[in-house]
């Protein structure tokens, strides 16, 4: 198979899942949306086909006749479906599956309103040199030896407490 002929085949399988993915979107029929849905199908066997073919192997095609399997497990079972709505329904509209479904109402749970004026937060007790006590000066230096004398007699008297 030559590769024009490939490119063909693909470019029809994805037009195939195009078309049907829009026929699925914009559809409310159900009979019509899932006939949308085995056009999808339709497209990606297409594809599996032609890449088999391609590649000169069967194991796309394999995959493509268990896609269609697959394909008509789904049909019966959707149809089953249509059927058991029309007679409940007497309508094949899908906003009627909506009315069969169970509504969820969310519990609403009360927040508790806090009064920011009476916020108090819990005082730590210090540790270590309060620095509100013994500021250090705006001219420290490392080489300063009286600031570095009152900040170890700080220490020592602060370490004997404890």
């Amino acid at each position: 198979m030559n590769d024009l002929m490939t490119q063909n085949l693909l470019v029809f399988g994805g037009v195939l899942f195009c078309l049907g993915l829009v026929g699925f979107l914009t559809r409310r029929s159900l009979i019509l949306m899932f006939l949308s849905l085995e056009m999808m199908l339709s497209g990606v066997s297409v594809n599996l086909i032609a890449y088999s073919r391609h590649h000169q192997n069967y194991q796309g095609q394999i995959l493509a006749i268990m896609v269609l399997t697959i394909a008509a497990c789904e049909a019966a079972i959707a149809l089953a479906l249509v059927v058991s709505l029309y007679r409940r329904k007497a309508t094949l509209d899908i906003k009627a599956w909506d009315e069969l479904s169970e509504t969820i109402i969310p519990k609403v749970v009360e927040v508790p309103v806090v009064n920011e004026a009476h916020l108090e937060f819990p005082k730590l007790t210090p540790a270590g040199l309060d620095p509100m006590e013994n500021p250090v000066p705006s001219t420290f230096t490392a080489e300063s030896g009286e600031v570095a004398e009152r900040i170890t007699a700080r220490t020592a008297e602060v370490t004997t407490h404890a």
